[in-house]
């Protein structure tokens, strides 16, 4: 039997990390970092900088890959399906050349594994396939979403309102029905704004919890194209960006 423990660590501060997850950081045996290239080299570092704070030297293996890229196309379910066969593959042969039997082997995602995460689906279908002994554990972390509402000093909901968390592909229909407070986690085209003219605030962050956390917020129709510049600045100076907002109706 081999054992693999998805361990969420917050949205980008070391400190997110929650006193059970720094625990099972304890029982890991190699630690499987997945590499997204070299514009978001960050994105390692801060995983090594937990390792650091909260486990001790020599005490484990770091085994660092290359994580495959979502290919391009117009049919977004289809590529992320194509995406995750891939990583899929990566993690089935990590797991079989690089955990031997009674080993514990980790993965340190960002926020929380249950939360726009696919890791925890890969895991549970490889588990069920059956070709391998494998058990897994999940311990959750800090949300983008907390993050983002804490660094603005917000609470998620209003009062006896409706939240949903959705994609900014989406908001191309408008505000859901019957909700106050819609989160977006993805979004690539700056959704926020086909929502212009509809009497909304917004707030919005990117690499939430780091220090390169930019934070910006006020009514959408004053702040959109801010955001808009805001977010073309950090790709330039990063080479990618890591970002999401709230849209709460105005009352």
């Amino acid at each position: 039997m081999k054992t693999l423990l998805i361990i969420g660590i917050g949205a980008g501060h070391p400190e997110h990390i929650t006193v059970q997850a720094a625990r099972a950081l304890g029982r890991v045996d190699v630690f499987f970092l997945l590499d997204k290239g070299e514009h978001k080299g960050k994105l390692n570092a801060l995983r090594r900088d937990i390792l650091e704070r909260h486990t001790t030297p020599g005490a484990y293996r770091v085994v660092e890959v290359l994580q495959p890229e979502r290919p391009a196309g117009s049919d977004y379910r289809a590529s992320v399906d194509v995406l995750n066969t891939r990583k899929r593959a990566v993690f089935e042969q990590l797991l079989d050349d690089e955990v031997a039997d009674g080993e514990c082997a980790g993965v340190l995602v960002w926020g929380d594994p249950s939360l726009y995460d696919s890791t925890l689906r890969i895991v549970e279908a490889i588990a069920a396939d059956g070709v391998r002994a494998l058990d897994y554990e999940v311990f959750p972390g800090v949300t983008s979403v907390q993050a983002l509402t804490a660094a603005h000093r917000i609470t998620l909901n209003s009062i006896a309102g409706a939240v949903q968390i959705t994609t900014g592909r989406r908001l191309a229909a408008g505000m859901p029905d019957g909700v106050d407070t819609v989160v977006v986690m993805l979004d690539a085209q700056d959704g926020f704004l086909a929502l212009l003219g509809e009497n909304l605030d917004i707030y919005w962050g990117a690499y939430v919890g780091t220090e390169d956390e930019v934070l910006l917020s006020g009514r959408l129709d004053d702040m959109a194209k801010m955001i808009v510049q805001a977010r073309q600045e950090a790709r330039r100076r990063h080479g990618w960006i890591m970002d999401s907002y709230l849209l709460r109706r105005r009352t």
